[in-house]
């Protein structure tokens, strides 16, 4: 059972490119939701130069992803870990996840301003 093969690399590193793509917009809106503010809250804008790598990282990792995780399951040789039902349908589930939060990354500072 290697990464690669199953897809896990590519969805975690899709899954942090994503949390990093939405931190400088989505990340301060949640803590002053939760109670917490300070005014180091504000430094978390300083990820905004890096936004676009961060999702096109993500959207590459999906990409990679949905190869593995989507493929046939004739491709998968028997003793693999994507011949496993119950993997591969928690793969999937992971990667719709993870294409949510894509999706939110890259919406979210458009509906921003309706928040503050």
């Amino acid at each position: 059972m290697s990464a690669p093969q199953s897809g896990r690399t590519a969805l975690v590193t899709g899954g942090l490119a994503a949390v990093l793509a939405s931190t400088c917009c989505l990340g301060p809106l949640v803590l002053v939701t939760l109670g917490v503010s300070g005014a180091w809250i504000g430094n978390l804008t300083a990820l905004e130069p890096y936004r676009p790598i961060f999702i096109g990282a993500a959207l590459v990792a999906l990409f990679f992803a949905s190869r593995r995780i989507f493929r046939p399951l004739p491709a998968c040789k028997p003793d693999e870990v994507c011949a496993l039902p119950q993997t591969r349908r928690l793969y999937k589930v992971l990667f719709w996840i993870v294409a949510a939060l894509v999706v939110v990354a890259l919406g979210f500072p458009y509906v921003t301003p309706f928040f503050y």
